[in-house]
């Protein structure tokens, strides 16, 4: 599976609800597994400058490929960019480039790591 994730930033503050619809229209393409469009809480302690994040899992390259070829897909662009003011995406294959999946791996760190507090 690959995850495609997508973070935004607005030009301008009051257009985020215009760049959500915009992105919204991408939920009505078939060939993801799950697709999200969300506002950015913004309660990271270091650093709060993504507005929106799409989230989305496919099931093969050739999903996500056909996904970014879809008419839906265009349409977003033409809506989004003019009010956007960066793009960052970054995708990824859940099987092979994932060094630690679910909480097993979280046991890992903290057994390789040994206890907390004692140095």
């Amino acid at each position: 599976m690959i995850r495609h994730i997508v973070f935004f930033t607005a030009k301008e503050k009051a257009d985020l609800d215009r760049i959500i619809e915009g992105l919204s229209v991408l939920t009505s393409i078939t060939y993801a597994r799950r697709l999200e469009i969300a506002r950015n809480r913004k309660s990271d302690q270091l650093g709060n400058d993504i507005d929106v994040v799409v989230y989305g899992e496919f099931d093969s390259e050739a999903d996500l490929a056909a996904y970014k070829a879809h008419h839906l897909y265009q349409e977003a662009i033409r809506c989004v960019r003019p009010l956007r003011e960066s793009r960052f995406a970054a995708d990824y294959e859940l099987s092979t480039d994932v060094h630690f999946a679910g909480t097993a791996g979280l046991g890992q760190v903290a057994r390789r790591s040994g206890p907390v507090g004692r140095e």
